[in-house]
C-alpha cells in the first residue's frame, strides 16, 4: 500500500507539473514571443551579415507582428519597415495557382484543361507529353524536365520574348518520365501565367493586380519591378556576401519571371495574402456604410486542393529529426509537410541578392512572411523556426547560431572538394588546338547563340541573349576552360569542355558549374553548344 500511495503522490506531482507547465505557456504574451523573434532576427543579421529583415506573423486573422530590421541598403540610413519593397520572387508561383484557382469556380477552365487547347505553339520535347499536358501539370513540377530546365532563358535578365521561351521549350531534353519525378521548373509558371492571359484576355500582370492585390488592399504591392513608382524610394536593394564583403547587386527583382517570380511585396501587404490564405479564398473588408463584407476569391473546394500534396519528395534526415517532418511534397504552388505533428504549407523564393519565406499552419490559424535583402537562405530557415516554435509553444532552440554554423561547414566542405579537384589536374597539359581554333558563334537548340571570341591572347565568352553572362576563358586542363564572369557576385563561374571530332575539329563544347553551391537556375549542363559554320 505504502509503494502504491507513493506511486500516486508521484503521478499527481508529475501532471502538477505539466499543468504548471502549459499555464506558464499559455501565459506567454505575443509581445513576449516577439520580443524573441526580435532578438533572434537582429542574431541572424549579424551572423549571416543579412543589412534588412521584414516580419509579419498573422494569428486567428490578425496581424501580431508586423517589424523591419536593418537598412534597405548596405551602408545607407534608411531603415526596413513593414511597407519596404522586396522581392518575393516564387513567392509569387502561389498567388498565379490562386488566380487559376478561381478561373476553376468560374467554369472558364477545368484543371484537366489541356496547353494546347489554350497555347497552340506549346510543345515539348516528347509529342505524347505535349497532347497531354494539362494545367494541373503546369503547377506540380513533374513535367520530366530537370532542375531548372531553360531558366538560362530568363536568368540572367535575358532579351528573349516569352514567346521565344515557348517556341524553344520543345527542344529541352526530359531527365524522367512525364508525372514520375519531382523537379523544380520555372518555366511552367510562366506558361501558367500566358493561360491566365489567354483565358482573360488580359495581360497576367494587369489580372493579378485586379484579382489579388486590389482586393486585398494590396496597395504598395506591385507585379514586376519596373511598375514600382520611381517616387517611391522604400525599395530594398539586393546584396551577396562576397569574400567577407557585402555587395549591392541587381534591380529588377526578376522582371522576366513575370507568373513565376516577379512580384514585388512588403510584410503589410503580404499579411493580408496570409489571411485570405488562412481563410480559405475569403477576405473581409468595411463598406462605406462601416458594415462588414465577405469576398471570395476562391473556394475553399480548391483552397483544399491547391494544399493537397500532388508530387512527392523525400524527406531529408535532418528534417525528421529538426522538424519531426515525415513527410514532404508539392501542392499547386506550395510545398506540403508537417512540422512537429502540424500540418504545414510553404514556399520560398530566390534572386540574386534577395529571399523570402512564407508559411502557413492552417489548423493554428497561423501564418508568417519573412523578407530579406541577402540571399541567405539560413537566415530565413531559422527565423521560421523561431517564430513556429515560439507561436506554437514548443522547446526552445537557438536557430540562429544552428543555421550559422550550418552555413560555415556547407562553405568550408566546398571550399575543402574545390581544392581538392584542383590539386588532381594535369598541371602540365595543354589545348590540344591554338586559341584561335575555339573562338566562334556556338549555337545550342534552346538557348541559343553564344560568342567566343580571342582578344589579346585570351578567349572571351558572351551569352547573345544574356548581358550579364560574359566573362573570361582560363585553360583548366587539356580542352577543358573555366569562364570567370566579370560580375564576380553571379557566383556561378562554369567548365567549358570542348569535344573534338576524329579530325582534330571542334564537335560541341558543354559546360557545367564549378561549385556545387551555384544557383540551379544557372543550368549550363543542359546546354550543347555546336559550332556555327557559314555553310
Amino acid at each position: 500500500m505504502k509503494k502504491f500511495y507513493l506511486l500516486k503522490q508521484l503521478l499527481v506531482l508529475a501532471c502538477f507539473a505539466l499543468f504548471s507547465q502549459l499555464c506558464v505557456a499559455n501565459d506567454v504574451t505575443n509581445d513576449q514571443r516577439n520580443e524573441k523573434i526580435s532578438l533572434a532576427v537582429q542574431a541572424a543579421m549579424e551572423k549571416l551579415q543579412v543589412p534588412g529583415i521584414a516580419v509579419a506573423v498573422v494569428k486567428d486573422n490578425q496581424v501580431v507582428m508586423a517589424k523591419g530590421f536593418g537598412v534597405t541598403k548596405y551602408g545607407s540610413k534608411q531603415k526596413v519597415n513593414a511597407d519596404t519593397l522586396f522581392g518575393i520572387a516564387s513567392n509569387t508561383k502561389a498567388m498565379t495557382a490562386a488566380i487559376l484557382a478561381g478561373l476553376v469556380d468560374e467554369g472558364k477552365l477545368s484543371w484537366q484543361t489541356k496547353i494546347i487547347d489554350i497555347i497552340p505553339e506549346f510543345q515539348l520535347y516528347d509529342a505524347w507529353v505535349t497532347r497531354e499536358f494539362t494545367v494541373l501539370d503546369l503547377l506540380s513540377h513533374n513535367s520530366g524536365l530537370g532542375l531548372g530546365a531553360g531558366d538560362l532563358m530568363i536568368w540572367p535578365q535575358t532579351s528573349l520574348t516569352t514567346m521565344d521561351i515557348i517556341k524553344r521549350m520543345k527542344f529541352l531534353r526530359p531527365v524522367s518520365s512525364f508525372r514520375s519525378e519531382f523537379a523544380y521548373d520555372n518555366l511552367m509558371y510562366i506558361i501558367a501565367g500566358q493561360i491566365i492571359a489567354k483565358i482573360t484576355d488580359k495581360p497576367w500582370q494587369q489580372v493579378i493586380q485586379e484579382r489579388i492585390f486590389t482586393p486585398l488592399h494590396m496597395k504598395n504591392t506591385r507585379a514586376k519591378f519596373s511598375l514600382i513608382e520611381k517616387s517611391n524610394h522604400n525599395v530594398a536593394r539586393a546584396h551577396v556576401p562576397l569574400d567577407g564583403k557585402i555587395n549591392v547587386v541587381g534591380g529588377n527583382f526578376l522582371e522576366k519571371f513575370s507568373s513565376a517570380g516577379a512580384v514585388a511585396s512588403s510584410v503589410n501587404d503580404m499579411s493580408q495574402w496570409l489571411k485570405l490564405q488562412l481563410n480559405h479564398g475569403v477576405i473581409s473588408s468595411q463598406t462605406r456604410e462601416n458594415n462588414k463584407k465577405e469576398i471570395r476569391l476562391f473556394s475553399e473546394q480548391q483552397s483544399r486542393k491547391m494544399w493537397r500534396p500532388k508530387t512527392l519528395l523525400g524527406v531529408s534526415k535532418s528534417a525528421t529529426i529538426n522538424d519531426k517532418t515525415h513527410f514532404n511534397a508539392y501542392g499547386l504552388g506550395w510545398f506540403l509537410s508537417d512540422f512537429h505533428g502540424y500540418k504545414m504549407a510553404h514556399h520560398s523564393g530566390g534572386i540574386l541578392g534577395m529571399v523570402s519565406k512564407v508559411v502557413l499552419i492552417p489548423e493554428e490559424n497561423l501564418g508568417l512572411v519573412i523578407l530579406t535583402n541577402q540571399q541567405s537562405g539560413y537566415a530565413f530557415n531559422a527565423l521560421y523556426r523561431e517564430i513556429l516554435m515560439n507561436y506554437l509553444d514548443l522547446p526552445q532552440r537557438d536557430w540562429v547560431s544552428y543555421y550559422a554554423d550550418l552555413h560555415s561547414k556547407r562553405l568550408t566542405k566546398e571550399k575543402t572538394r574545390l581544392a581538392k579537384q584542383q590539386g588532381s589536374i594535369a598541371k602540365n597539359s595543354t589545348p590540344s588546338l591554338a586559341l584561335s581554333a575555339y573562338a566562334g558563334t556556338y549555337k545550342d537548340a534552346w538557348y541559343g547563340n553564344i560568342n567566343i571570341t580571342e582578344k589579346q591572347g585570351k578567349l572571351v565568352m558572351q551569352f547573345s541573349n544574356t548581358k550579364a553572362l560574359v566573362g573570361e576563358l582560363e585553360h583548366y586542363q587539356y580542352n577543358t576552360f573555366i569562364v570567370h564572369w566579370y560580375d564576380r557576385t553571379l557566383e556561378a563561374d562554369a567548365y567549358v569542355n570542348f569535344n573534338l571530332t576524329v579530325e582534330g575539329k571542334i564537335a560541341n563544347a558543354t559546360m557545367n558549374a564549378v561549385s556545387n553551391l551555384t544557383d540551379f537556375s544557372f543550368d549550363f549542363q543542359d546546354l550543347l553548344l555546336k559550332p556555327v559554320t557559314d555553310k
